[in-house]
């Protein structure tokens, strides 16, 4: 997707709308916590919010990022994913609450790299 204005189909609304899912769900959980905010939840929302905008405002000056920001996304996704198995693993496990939400956010992006991957030639 290297256009300068980037054509919005189906798979791209789902995208648009699981990222920014998983982005909320994580500024929100970054805030959660007591002692201040996550460092790391705040960064994976933010990210997740900043990659969405490279692929698609509607920005000619994007144009050239659009590819690159796509394969950013299913990177960052498939790292969420990956890091949260550890830290779960490592962890032993969280509370009921917690990992209802955790399995929700992970079904979200397992979803998302879905679908960045099927979409990878665009």
């Amino acid at each position: 997707m290297n256009r300068t204005s980037p054509a919005i189909g189906s798979a791209d609304w789902a995208i648009i709308v699981l990222a920014a899912a998983t982005a909320i769900i994580h500024l929100v959980l970054a805030f959660s916590f007591g002692g201040g905010p996550d460092i790391s939840f705040v960064l994976n929302g933010v990210g997740y919010l900043g990659l969405l905008g490279l692929i698609y405002l509607p920005l000619p000056m994007l144009a050239p990022y659009r590819s690159p920001a796509r394969w950013a996304l299913l990177a960052l996704a498939i790292i969420t994913i990956l890091a949260w198995a550890v830290m779960w693993f490592a962890m032993g496990g969280y509370s009921a609450g917690l990992a209802t939400i955790a399995y929700i956010t992970k079904a979200i992006e397992l979803a998302l790299v879905a679908l960045l991957w099927m979409g990878r030639g665009r």
